[in-house]
């Protein structure tokens, strides 16, 4: 939505300040760091240098035209277009430019991709910059892609069936309850005709002239942004563009580039949809603006635009507080105002998910909730803390404005191009939001609702399952709701904010050791009760510290009946909050603090994960003591907790993708007696035992000694030995020390092939899977990831590119350690049910050649490009090193192996690819297919 939009620029940009006080009426200015332009023809163009990640490049083709701009004739030959310029260019003939960046390290589909929208299109081309060769080469593609894609009719008619595979993935109930309820939310507007995937009759039989038409009239230097930003220098990548761009022109007598308005109406419109295949249940009010929408140019509009954020925030912390209550009215609700599908028109919306047949009930709450501030308006304590949180965001993001990766740029700019949405730099935003927010007051907020809730440029949705025993309601109910007098409200209750994060004395233990680490770059502290506290300081990042602590044993150590009778409760514990206080007295008293803690029980461990700024990371340590120490229980946090599960997993089951998946996990899993299914039957609820699963989680957390606790990000070491002293050290322990217990749970054996029937629409899925024990090797583990990339290269290569009956397919597998050694692998993809039989050869095919021939040399060289770019990038990443200490914990390994894995890629054989492949895909095989129900 554009409300969001201004705030993507708060995540990175750079340096400004304020040469003097500036007036409303001043235009926003735009961040010097970004070397802004524009060609003769036209052509707008964004460079900036950015050193995140290294030796590399973040290249952007932003086309100013999509669906909406389609004839009659050519509707999905937008977004047609953009498959074809993968598929021949002038420089890359038929799928070359594929292959060739893959050669060099850029995945399709991860890296390399693309978009069609209503209003624009969009290419995404991350290179190598420390190579010229290559650097040249993005551009010739971008050009390529802007003026010389070449259309053959034998590249397009074999596009057809991999643009239809794509058409029919959308296929579902929430398509086809969109198609009826647009017509009222876009009300007369162009938008309801020009959906981006088209009409499937005119992508089987459209002409070619069709489309070679749409490129010459809509890609154009005039309608045109190239966006660089990354490891580069400034004034060769200008040079570049200058030389790539400047020849082309315009068309002569081009066409006009129209924008579309969405029609104001006095009516209500009031849609109510419901499917057989729906899987959750939502209502949705919008009230549309009645003037058109205009950028965010000045100081004023800015300031406007911060209080229309700061009104939803507020509101939104209110609608939070109701889905953590005992009785929640919803799963999730919130409410916005921003963009719609019309670049004209914004709305302020609100939407809740909700309980079968609750939506009513949830929609009267909305209404109450924009009543009570049109009635009793905020509250000064409500808008302080929204300030805080806002100001705290905001110095974060400054503080990091030198370690944001290369992505979070490009987007702004584009939005730039696009919106006309500012760009101003971090910090000079960060200053001017220092000046304007003490501006902005109570009246200022309150002020917006009656320009926000109206009585007509009104729509309300209503979606759902079709099913016996859920009645849905009438236009005449859902009026009779939006109309609702609000006589009886009461003001909102702001409750006592709390003063602490605990409740109870700590008595600080001690730190009795102190090792390090020089490879790693680690500390570890061993403490007075037996945990231990491994700390890695980076400079990754400027505000974060990211945790992962961990012990063994897990719910594995439960018996069979305890374990069926808290599995779905477990998750839902820390709802209760700690110390006494509840989920919402946590959040008040966490204003203008970015923590975040959250304990977990697994199979074979158990722990914690959470993130903290530096200045916060006291907080995080704070909470860590009281989930071992306090966790509150509390039966009504509980069932309130069960009441939204219930709700969201309710109709999972409808869908039939996710059908397929539970069961097929239910077949594989039937001589498993712990076998949970993906989403719980009433029966399952009625067995859950949320004391029992709170007892066996105080026993899971009661001996902190059993522990290792890991940090890493910019952390200070005396602040981290005073922290782990006061808070981890003094947590309860014993000497007793736990390890993973292997049950003797084994995947199912043999070959088996199971087809389950489900769904409406002619859509098909297959998954091949291979699970099996055995012996633990890091080698094969590497070799059997090695081996699911590559295959991916060549099913995309068979089953999208020469037989074009895929749109999109996956091979991925490894080895597992514990709690057995175990090996896994799994091929899947959506197809039409007339192909299952024939793309299952195909794919079944390739993995022969492998076990036969092993991999092409040019495809171990293209997965190891990309294994490379992707190591470098992510080794630099707290979270990767954060996740190798937990993992090289829990499963036994060493930690210094993250610093061996370019050596051990390097000398990945094609030979260790094939004899996996041999030992592995030729045994224990099961084909699982989704077919659509017998008529």
């Amino acid at each position: 939505m554009k409300n969001l939009k201004l705030w993507v620029f708060l995540a990175a940009m750079p340096v400004m300040g304020f040469a003097q006080e500036l007036k409303g009426s001043d235009p926003i200015p735009f961040d010097p760091n970004v070397k802004v332009g524009k060609l003769k023809n036209g052509l707008t163009y964004y460079i900036r240098k950015n050193a995140k990640p290294e030796n590399k490049v973040d290249l952007r083709l932003v086309i100013n035209a999509g669906s909406i701009l389609e004839d009659d004739d050519q509707q999905g030959l937008a977004h047609f277009m953009e498959h074809m310029c993968f598929n021949g260019t002038k420089r890359f003939p038929k799928n070359q430019l594929v292959d060739y960046l893959q050669s060099i390290g850029v995945k399709f589909g991860q890296h390399l991709n693309a978009y069609t929208s209503f209003d624009e299109t969009v290419y995404f081309l991350p290179i190598p910059s420390d190579d010229p060769a290559k650097l040249e080469k993005g551009f010739e593609i971008i050009e390529d892609w802007a003026f010389n894609t070449i259309l053959s009719p034998e590249e397009i008619d074999k596009e057809r069936g991999v643009v239809l595979e794509e058409y029919r993935l959308g296929l579902d109930a929430d398509n086809r309850m969109m198609k009826r309820f647009m017509p009222k939310v876009m009300y007369q507007s162009h938008y309801v005709n020009r959906f981006p995937i088209g009409q499937k009759q005119i992508l089987e039989n459209f002409t070619y002239d069709k489309i070679k038409k749409f490129y010459k009239d809509w890609y154009r230097p005039d309608l045109m942004a190239v966006i660089v930003v990354g490891d580069i220098d400034v004034a060769e990548m200008e040079k570049k563009i200058h030389a790539h761009f400047s020849s082309y022109e315009n068309p002569r007598n081009e066409r006009p580039r129209k924008v579309y308005d969405l029609p104001n109406h006095k009516e209500t419109f009031v849609a109510i949809e419901s499917d057989k295949e729906a899987s959750g249940s939502e209502v949705q009010v919008m009230y549309k603006d009645h003037d058109e929408a205009k950028p965010v140019v000045t100081l004023d509009d800015y300031k406007k635009r911060l209080t229309e954020r700061l009104y939803s925030v507020m509101l939104n912390k209110r609608l939070r507080e109701l889905t953590n209550s005992p009785t929640p009215p919803f799963t999730y609700g919130f409410s916005s105002h921003g963009g719609t599908m019309a670049r004209t028109k914004e709305a302020y919306q609100s939407v809740a998910m909700t309980q079968d047949g609750k939506q009513l009930d949830a929609l009267k709450v909305l209404v109450e909730e924009n009543n009570r501030v049109k009635k009793y308006g905020f509250s000064q304590g409500e808008l302080d803390r929204a300030k805080t949180d806002f100001l705290t965001s905001m110095e974060r993001s400054y503080k990091e404005r030198d370690k944001m990766n290369s992505s979070a740029f490009v987007g702004q700019y584009q939005a730039n191009f696009l919106d006309k949405e500012p760009a101003p730099g971090i910090e000079w935003m960060y200053d001017y939001l220092q000046k304007v927010l003490p501006q902005i007051s109570l009246n200022d907020i309150n002020g917006l609702v009656n320009g926000f809730v109206k009585d007509d440029n009104r729509v309300v949705v209503i979606t759902g399952p079709e099913k016996e025993g859920v009645k849905q309601p009438t236009e005449q109910e859902v009026l009779a709701v939006l109309n609702a007098k609000s006589d009886n409200l009461k003001p909102y209750d702001e409750g006592v904010i709390a003063s602490s994060l605990l409740r109870k004395e700590v008595k600080p233990g001690k730190v009795t050791k102190k090792e390090t680490n020089a490879k790693l770059g680690t500390t570890t502290l061993a403490l007075s009760n037996g945990a231990k506290v491994t700390y890695k300081k980076t400079d990754f990042k400027n505000d974060e510290v990211l945790l992962e602590a961990v012990s063994l044993g897990g719910s594995n150590l439960y018996s069979t009946n305890d374990y069926l009778k808290t599995n779905w409760a477990e998750s839902g514990l820390p709802d209760a909050g700690f110390s006494g206080l509840k989920l919402n007295d946590i959040n008040k008293f966490m204003t203008g603090k970015i923590v975040n803690v959250r304990p977990y029980v697994y199979d074979e461990t158990e722990g914690l994960r959470g993130s903290s700024t530096p200045k916060d990371m006291e907080y995080m340590f704070q909470m860590i003591h009281a989930y071992f120490t306090d966790m509150n229980f509390d039966m009504d946090a509980y069932a309130g907790y069960e009441k939204k599960r219930k709700s969201m997993f309710a109709n999972m089951g409808s869908n039939p993708d996710t059908y397929f998946t539970s069961e097929l996990l239910k077949f594989t899993g039937k001589d498993n007696p712990r076998f949970t299914p993906m989403f719980p039957s009433d029966e399952d609820w009625a067995n859950t035992d949320y004391e029992l699963a709170y007892k066996k989680y105080k026993e899971r957390f009661a001996n902190a000694g059993d522990f290792e606790f890991f940090f890493v990000g910019n952390i200070d070491d005396k602040a981290i030995e005073d922290f782990s002293a006061k808070y981890i050290a003094s947590l309860p322990s014993t000497k007793e020390r736990e390890k993973i217990v292997d049950l003797g749970i084994r995947p199912l054996k043999g070959e088996h092939k199971k087809i389950i029937y489900k769904g409406t629409e002619p859509k098909s899925k297959v998954m091949i899977r291979y699970r099996g024990e055995t012996k633990y090797s890091p080698k094969e583990d590497l070799a059997m990831q090695a081996l699911g990339e590559i295959l991916t290269i060549k099913l995309v290569e068979e089953l999208r590119e020469k037989e074009s009956g895929v749109y999109g397919v996956n091979a991925s597998g490894g080895l597992g350690k514990v709690p057995y050694g175990s090996y896994r692998f799994t091929v899947s993809f959506p197809c039409g049910p007339e192909n299952v039989d024939k793309l299952t050869e195909s794919a079944l095919a390739e993995i022969k050649k492998i076990i036969e021939n092993g991999p092409e040399a040019k495809d171990l060289a293209k997965y190891k490009e990309g294994e490379l770019l992707d190591y470098k990038k992510n080794i630099k990443e707290n979270r990767t090193w954060v996740s190798n200490f937990r993992s090289s914990y829990s499963q036994g390994e060493n930690p210094e192996d993250i610093l061996t894995v370019e050596e051990k890629v390097n000398a990945l054989t094609a030979k260790d690819i094939q004899e996996v492949a041999k030992k592995y895909l030729t045994k224990d095989k099961i084909i699982g297919v989704l077919m659509p129900e017998k008529s």
